[in-house]
């Protein structure tokens, strides 16, 4: 069963009430990255792309992108309670615009401020701070909590 807006809100920071959905709570883009390199995932481990911070420009910040894949880093704080699973859906502005958000599950004991794929099919322009992706918690029977290597992320 997914929980309340105003539950996932207490696992979040920081949030102001317009983030508050009934059902999850907005996350807000804090910067996008373009990767420059070569990535690598196998069966004895992976090694994550270098990648390059871009610059927004004007007043307020915005990010003028054209279409390929970047990565989106949320600005909030996520903390996953030990008997829930979390969920990232993109606000349906984005993909109205060709615009989506892509990432994986959010294990139990999470803790980050996290990030996902930003897939732009048509040039968008996104200031920063805008509410780009909504987190939803369910609750969920496992075993074990996340400790992998993404733990602490961008804190």
């Amino acid at each position: 069963m997914f929980e309340s807006g105003a539950f996932v809100a207490r696992h979040v920071e920081p949030t102001v009430a317009a983030q508050v959905q009934p059902n999850g709570v907005d996350l807000t883009l804090a910067a996008v990255f373009e990767p420059t390199a070569t990535g690598h995932v196998g069966l004895d481990g992976k090694t994550v792309a270098e990648r390059r911070e871009l610059a927004p420009a004007g007043d307020p910040p915005t990010y003028a992108l054209e279409p390929g894949g970047y990565v989106a880093r949320y600005g909030e704080r996520v903390r996953i309670p030990a008997d829930h699973v979390g969920f990232i859906y993109p606000r349906s502005s984005l993909m109205r615009n060709g615009t989506m958000v892509n990432t994986a599950v959010w294990d139990a004991g999470y803790e980050g401020r996290g990030e996902g794929l930003l897939q732009v099919t048509h040039p968008i322009e996104i200031e920063r701070g805008a509410r780009v992706a909504q987190l939803v918690l369910a609750r969920a029977s496992h075993v074990g909590q996340y400790d992998g290597d993404y733990q602490g992320e961008n804190l």
